[in-house]
């Protein structure tokens, strides 16, 4: 993954209770449609700043952070129910639905399951590089194993440094969810690697009966290096599933939106018809 600087302006968020819990939501504003955005493990909503400039303003993206994620409070449970009814809840509560949802990786789990159960609150979907089957044999390694990661450092590129000397190649996706910590004058992380741990394991499974639940128009993509979404495993969700067009992204692994966020970016607002 290349790495990259953002220096788009991003809303501050707003924040919502919803089922009993505060969570941080992004609205980047404008008259267009509103899209749902749900970003996957180790994200935040923010991270939809560039999609949603392209998207506007034909669309208004209304991005969640998920609960254990961001600046939304509490930890757990992390199941795919959980998930889903706070998303649910949010478009309830925002008096919004039926309305495209945008989604990365378990995020994307989310959001076709979101579909699935609940038909009135989506009409399309777009899943970026997540599959029906989430665990083994179909996924080799399903877990990225986050325990005992450093969650703090005296500045940025410190905390950069301790997450890259785990083996992750490019600490930037991570680094998008760590603010300064007005406490220590340090960098922190915002998420919680034991809870982060919970969750994917949670979220491991065969969830063939959600993907197939719904027909609304359907975008899946994948990148040509993707270690979460196989060839094969992608043209047999797109073959089974109707209303879906498989896309595939050349030189791209999991993170499509940050590898080629232009091509990204084109192909959603094509899907949706924004241009």
């Amino acid at each position: 993954m290349v790495r990259r600087v953002t220096t788009m302006t991003v809303p501050s968020p707003d924040f919502v209770t919803l089922r009993g819990r505060r969570f941080a939501l992004t609205d980047f504003g404008g008259p267009g449609e509103p899209v749902l955005a749900l970003h996957g493990h180790f994200g935040r909503g923010r991270m939809y700043a560039p999609l949603a400039a392209a998207l506007a303003p034909e669309r208004r993206v209304i991005a969640l952070d998920q609960r254990g994620h961001g600046l939304t409070g509490g930890g757990g449970p992390f199941t795919l129910d959980e998930y889903v009814a706070d998303a649910a809840a949010l478009l309830r509560e925002l008096r919004l639905g039926p309305v495209p949802v945008v989604a990365h990786s378990t995020g994307a789990v989310g959001g076709y399951a979101l579909a699935a159960r609940h038909p009135d609150l989506v009409s399309a979907l777009v899943v970026e590089d997540i599959g029906a089957v989430t665990d083994r044999p179909v996924v080799s390694h399903p877990v990225l194993d986050v325990s005992g990661w450093p969650t703090w450092a005296v500045d940025r590129e410190k905390l950069r440094a301790a997450i890259e000397s785990r083996g992750i190649a490019d600490a930037s996706y991570f680094l998008d969810s760590a603010e300064p910590d007005p406490q220590t004058g340090g960098w922190r992380l915002l998420f919680e690697p034991s809870h982060m741990m919970a969750s994917q394991q949670a979220m491991c499974g065969d969830f063939w009966d959600d993907w197939l639940g719904s027909s609304c128009p359907a975008l899946l993509m994948r990148g040509e290096h993707s270690s979460l979404l196989p060839p094969g495993h992608a043209h047999e969700m797109a073959t089974r599933r109707p209303n879906t067009r498989l896309r595939e992204f050349a030189g791209c692994g999991h993170w499509i939106h940050d590898d080629a966020p232009r091509p990204y970016a084109r192909a959603v607002r094509t899907f949706l018809g924004a241009g």
